[in-house]
């Protein structure tokens, strides 16, 4: 030790790459889809509802379909032993997860068309549904970030259906980006693809 610094050794400070990886596990883990969705789709149903609180339950119907759903069919087929976690890192496994994400936002989406919910609520979900397209299509020749493009889209919707403000949640999306590419899930390619394709579903805005 010399002018004061404290060694490593001495004073048990945990290494660099294991600081960075335990940073890039919390990001990835609380900013994961299911969190994201589950936040954002609140977000937008009560704006597209013109802050009417039965927006929130059109939001969490979304949320549902998007993000918890497909979340649980990962925990369940990883309690058989199918996927080793929640990232399911092969891509060529990760087929069925967009299948099923496909059919339940359709769902649901069926379901927001009966009850007569708000216009932009159905607009963000459609978005989402396509954008689902998108990845499935990419993932048959190229993995792409799934957890980038989900944080991409949530807060390019909020920015159309809320407030452009909501771009400055961007930094969050970046954050994504950083955990996925620093824990060796995804190349920064990869993220940015994904990153890419979920600012992209405001792209439905313009039709509406």
């Amino acid at each position: 030790m010399t002018g004061g610094t404290a060694t490593t050794n001495g004073g048990k400070t945990p290494a660099a790459p294991a600081r960075t990886a335990f940073a890039a596990r919390t990001v990835t883990d609380v900013l994961q889809p299911r969190n994201v969705l589950l936040a954002g789709m609140l977000g937008i149903g009560l704006a597209a509802a013109g802050g009417d609180w039965t927006g929130l339950l059109w939001g969490f119907l979304g949320a549902l379909c998007a993000g918890l759903i497909p979340a649980g069919y990962i925990e369940w087929e990883r309690g058989r032993g199918t996927w080793g976690d929640r990232h399911v890192v092969d891509r060529t496994k990760r087929a069925p997860i967009f299948f099923v994400i496909l059919g339940s936002i359709g769902a649901g989406s069926v379901v927001m068309v009966l009850g007569n919910a708000s216009t932009g609520i159905l607009v963000a979900m459609l978005a989402l549904w396509v954008m689902t397209i998108g990845l499935l299509a990419v993932n048959t020749v190229w993995k792409i970030s799934v957890d980038s493009a989900v944080a991409s889209a949530a807060v390019s919707l909020l920015a159309v259906v809320h407030s452009p403000w909501w771009i400055a949640a961007y930094a969050l999306t970046a954050a994504v980006c950083w955990s996925r590419v620093a824990l060796g899930y995804h190349t920064v390619a990869q993220t940015l693809a994904g990153a890419g394709l979920g600012a992209a579903t405001t792209v439905a805005y313009a039709f509406v």
